[in-house]
């Protein structure tokens, strides 16, 4: 079975940094795209930031500038460096990676179960 396990969430002040973690193990032959989520409080789940393995990005309007996403494939893991940090961004933040497992034809998503990241003002 496959895994993703996110790190790095917490409590910070407007204006400060977070910088989460979400590793992938299990039986991987390869790892595609890997991407961070998020689901604010009462809304619904939105994309924050992707990278695919050649290390193309692509990221949402509203964390352009503000965040940074890059990944390790040696350590199948994928980081988001966010600075700058708004109230707005509090939400459950969920990674997300596109994985073609050992001994399986084609690929599956999986998902992490999230952790939280909360901005005071």
């Amino acid at each position: 079975q496959v895994q993703l396990v996110e790190s790095g969430g917490g409590l910070v002040q407007a204006g400060g940094s977070l910088r989460l973690s979400c590793a992938a193990s299990g039986r991987i032959l390869s790892i595609n795209v890997m991407g961070w989520y998020r689901q604010p409080p009462g809304l619904q789940r939105e994309l924050v930031a992707v990278i695919d393995s050649g290390g193309s990005t692509d990221y949402a309007d509203s964390v352009k500038g503000r965040f940074t996403i890059s990944r390790d494939n040696a350590k199948n893991t994928v980081y988001l460096q966010m600075n700058s940090l708004k109230p707005e961004d509090t939400a459950v933040y969920y990674c997300n990676a596109d994985i073609r497992r050992v001994g399986v034809s084609g690929s599956n998503k999986y998902w992490g179960r999230g952790t939280q990241v909360t901005v005071s003002s």
